[in-house]
């Protein structure tokens, strides 16, 4: 009897959070979301669970509990994306990866977008510029970070590209052009202006 994979299951009892998150695009085949066995591994190294109130381990716990309360609770944000959970977790499960899926799935509910609202400006160099570059509203604070150096690099950047033999930093047009109708294509616009759309309701 040929035994089905994780992908082709359709039984209706497996429609929980857990093989929501199993059956998710982003989710790798060999995700050990099912063999977790709470051994508490996760937490132990994770920094995120050593500095916040984020704890690896409840995360899995309370999405193989069908808990979707999970997806609406800010403490999926406190995640550092640094794979350290993954790297020690004795049966392949992975925090780091059910975490994206699940802040996916915040921003797909509406409920997440406030979240990742404030880098919308990054979106818009992209838009604008057809790559990404550090958005001009973070300057200010960039220059009482790294001092007046960085602030001289910004403020002098083409000369000094221009002295070390360098092209522009900018695209081609026709490179501009293929960027502009790739992101039209995704729809890319469309969903920063959906999450940009939060702005006004505060």
């Amino acid at each position: 009897m040929k035994k089905l994979g994780r992908r082709e299951m359709t039984n209706e009892s497996e429609d929980d959070l857990a093989h929501k998150v199993l059956k998710d695009i982003k989710a790798p085949s060999d995700l050990g979301l099912l063999r977790c066995v709470q051994c508490g591994l996760c937490t132990s190294m994770c920094p995120a669970s050593r500095h916040s109130e984020y704890d690896a381990r409840e995360i899995i716990k309370r999405v193989l509990d069908n808990d979707e309360s999970i997806i609406e609770d800010e403490i999926i944000w406190n995640c550092f994306y640094c794979y350290t959970c993954h790297s020690v977790c004795p049966v392949g499960n992975s925090v780091c990866e059910v975490n994206q899926i699940l802040r996916q799935m915040a921003i797909d509910k509406d409920v997440g977008k406030k979240q990742i609202e404030s880098f919308m400006s990054f979106a818009d160099s992209f838009l604008e510029e057809g790559l990404g570059i550090i958005p001009k509203e973070y300057h200010g604070q960039l220059k009482i970070d790294y001092g007046k150096h960085w602030e001289n690099l910004q403020e002098n950047l083409q000369e000094v590209r221009e002295e070390l033999g360098l092209d522009s930093m900018f695209l081609l047009p026709e490179a501009k052009e293929s960027v502009d109708k790739t992101l039209d294509a995704i729809g890319f616009k469309k969903r920063v202006d959906s999450i940009k759309e939060v702005r006004n309701r505060k």
